[in-house]
């Protein structure tokens, strides 16, 4: 079983930046953000692959980084010219492989984007 705890979540104003953080109960290699706005399916934001590259959504490439510890313990997600559509839900997510892929999901983070 793997806990993931995020921090992070905010108010912010349009073109702000803010840093979700991921902490997870192990060391993990593919982690990544997903976002779920009610009403729609939850989307991947960014993630680390198996081998270690890093994909993002079209819509957030080229303001938002993720990275890591080096332990692989903490993924943070560090956002940047925020737009008032970045506004929702934010989920920190691990697959790990027991006798399948397993997802595991943090509790969310709100991230509001108004001025």
């Amino acid at each position: 079983q793997v806990q993931l705890v995020e921090s992070g979540g905010d108010l912010v104003q349009p073109g702000g930046s803010l840093r979700l953080s991921c902490a997870a109960s192990a060391s993990i290699n593919r982690m990544g953000w997903y976002r779920q706005t009610p009403g729609k399916q939850r989307e991947l934001v960014a993630a680390f692959t198996r081998d270690g590259t890093t994909n993002y959504a079209d819509s957030v490439k080229g303001r938002f980084t993720i990275s890591r510890d080096n332990a692989k313990t903490t993924v943070y997600l560090q956002m940047n010219s925020l737009k008032p559509e970045d506004t929702t839900v934010y989920y920190c997510n691990a697959k790990v492989w027991g006798s399948k892929l397993y997802d595991y999901w943090g509790q969310g983070s709100q991230v509001t984007v108004s001025s």
